[in-house]
């Protein structure tokens, strides 16, 4: 004990670098939704009808979107949430650029009673990477 009061902020700085390293497997922990890759996104939509949710502001959307993706900033999802009610009991392939403003949404959407919610990792850029269609 001596030791962590004598040092506290080299044992911090060791504790912090500890949780970063540990946190994606602690997040599977926490999460009730799968992070999803490019392939399980195709096999959703064109198997189950999935939904698709671009939760990229305007400007990132109009610069390219997934084909048929309906469109609803991170930002703006609680006050429009009304909007996709009826996808309830679809799954719902949400993305943004890379990944993380969709899995807050996708903790949202859980939370909202939305029972099939799969965020896509790697969010547009690992769609784009596998050379997959994009609309304008």
């Amino acid at each position: 004990m001596h030791f962590i009061t004598a040092n506290l902020p080299l044992f911090l700085a060791a504790l912090g670098s500890g949780i970063m390293l540990l946190w994606p497997f602690l997040r599977k922990l926490f999460v009730d939704f799968p992070e999803i890759d490019t392939v399980e996104a195709i096999n959703l939509i064109n198997h189950q009808d999935a939904a698709i949710l671009d939760v990229r502001e305007h400007h990132e959307y109009a610069s390219g979107h997934l084909p048929n993706a309906r469109h609803i900033p991170s930002g703006k999802i609680g006050e429009r949430i009304g909007e996709i009610e009826k996808l309830k009991e679809k799954p719902v392939v949400v993305y943004c650029r890379s990944g993380a403003r969709s899995s807050s949404v996708c903790v949202l959407l859980s939370k909202k009673g939305f029972g099939k919610v799969y965020n896509l990792k790697g969010g547009i850029l690992s769609w784009e990477s596998a050379k997959l269609p994009v609309e304008k």
